[in-house]
């Protein structure tokens, strides 16, 4: 007999959470004016509204924390990070900062300008957002089967090398400060990047000479899925694969708070000393000393230990198996979901799921919602709401897929609660025709709406 799967740690402090009723969360979520960012935590029954800072800290590192150096400059804790960034990554250089969106906001300040075009897979929310903000233009040059919610294909998060070579060739140099390859590439489906993809990429990036920047939140998981699915790679170590990953990299943006199990942080780590030097300006400006950033030395002590542990093959086994759990049950009930299932979530398919809902009402908003209602389980919106509006001329901008996120927190929920979530979602899709209205913006911020904007219903 198989013996079946286990995760690969046991629980030893538990948190209690609070089971609330439907009418309770219809007064709610209207209190919040429909977006469940602005829902108190202990409103929420099974929160998968980010993988980001939710996960469940080890044993060792917590010890690691109790031993943290907080001395202002120097300080120990600071070098047992880099030396976790050299030893399982490669890089000689690196900042800490307090988290990924802030290592790319000293790096882009660098790096990014007026005018500018940076092209990758699917950028991330704040890092398109970071782009726009310097009036520079993200440009999607993602694989075409990543827009196909049903096809079975092992790399969905790879970028085109023919869309990527388009761009380089027709703009001059000066004006393409990076190539930024998300691994693995959240906005579309937590899909991964192959290592033979990568390698095409920097190819190209050597050839007309443009830095390649990783956003690399979830490296350690697309060194998993490498491992388990590309050829040549089945007999070596995630650890080895990341460092031949990074090898094809001159740079890397980290929000830490997802494949180093941590809290807060995250760091810029660099091949060029130059470039080095020149973000250290703005890390000093907008973060800290060059030694802390913006982090305290407990926790730049829990992430070394996170990176460490992150990239062990027996815990992304479990971490992602359990990703697999509560897919293979939507899948089983024909919940119309994002295939193949992606690292740290799964992506409900919004607008096969509500196929009648128009798209200026927000579809996958409305069914994050209606999950909400449901059960009580947070998820987030990956659409149109996300997609945000054209810098320029202020229309919504409709993206091919409207996806319900549900992302789970590292080393934090059981079984039992995805066969919960599960029960949840399979509830709402037996009266998905009874969902006929969606949402109106009521107000909302220029930029990074998703946020905080403010709704009110159709």
């Amino acid at each position: 007999m198989q013996l079946p799967y286990a995760e690969s740690h046991k629980i030893k402090m538990v948190e209690t959470i609070k089971k609330s009723t439907k009418e309770e969360r219809l007064d709610w979520i209207k209190e919040a004016n429909y977006n469940l960012f602005n829902l108190r935590s202990e409103r929420v029954f099974i929160d998968l509204l980010t993988d980001s800072g939710t996960g469940a800290m080890s044993d060792k590192q917590w010890a690691a924390m109790m031993t943290g150096d907080e001395s202002y400059a120097g300080a120990s804790s600071y070098y047992n990070l880099k030396n976790a960034i050299k030893n399982i990554l490669g890089f000689d250089y690196f900042l800490p900062t307090h988290q990924g969106r802030a290592a790319e906001n000293v790096l882009f300040s660098v790096m990014v300008k007026d005018g500018d075009l940076v092209p990758g897979n699917s950028h991330f929310d704040t890092t398109k957002g970071h782009i726009e903000f310097r009036k520079a233009t993200a440009v999607d040059c993602t694989c075409d089967e990543a827009f196909d919610t049903e096809l079975e294909y092992d790399f969905k998060g790879n970028i085109d090398p023919v869309k990527l070579e388009t761009v380089l060739a027709e703009y001059p140099k000066e004006k393409i400060p990076m190539i930024i390859l998300t691994v693995t590439c959240n906005s579309s489906g937590g899909q991964p990047v192959s290592m033979q993809n990568i390698k095409e990429v920097s190819a190209l990036a050597k050839k007309y000479d443009i830095p390649l920047i990783f956003d690399s939140a979830r490296f350690a998981e697309n060194a998993y899925f490498i491992k388990i699915r590309e050829e040549g790679y089945a007999d070596k170590s995630v650890k080895e694969i990341v460092r031949e990953m990074y090898t094809y990299a001159d740079g890397m943006t980290m929000s830490s708070k997802k494949d180093a199990i941590v809290n807060m942080g995250g760091f810029i780590a660099l091949k060029s000393e130059e470039l080095y030097k020149q973000a250290s300006i703005y890390n000093i400006m907008f973060e800290g000393y060059l030694t802390y950033g913006g982090m305290s030395g407990r926790d730049m002590n829990a992430l070394a230990q996170g990176l460490d542990e992150g990239t062990e093959f027996d815990y992304l086994e479990s971490r992602i198996g359990q990703v697999a759990y509560l897919g293979k049950q939507l899948v089983e009930a024909g919940v119309p979901v994002l295939r193949p299932f992606g690292g740290h979530a799964i992506f409900v398919d919004a607008k096969k799921f509500l196929p009648n809902l128009p798209k200026e009402e927000y579809i996958a908003q409305t069914l994050a919602v209606e999950l909400y209602i449901e059960g009580g389980v947070r998820g987030v919106e990956i659409g149109t709401i996300l997609a945000d509006r054209d810098p320029n001329t202020r229309e919504n901008r409709y993206p091919e897929l409207e996806l319900l996120r549900l992302a789970i927190p590292r080393r934090v929920y059981t079984n039992n609660h995805m066969d919960y979530i599960a029960a949840s979602l399979i509830n709402v899709f037996e009266r998905r025709n009874e969902i006929t209205k969606g949402f109106s913006i009521k107000s909302e911020a220029p930029i990074l709406r998703h946020f905080t904007v403010e709704l009110e219903r159709v």
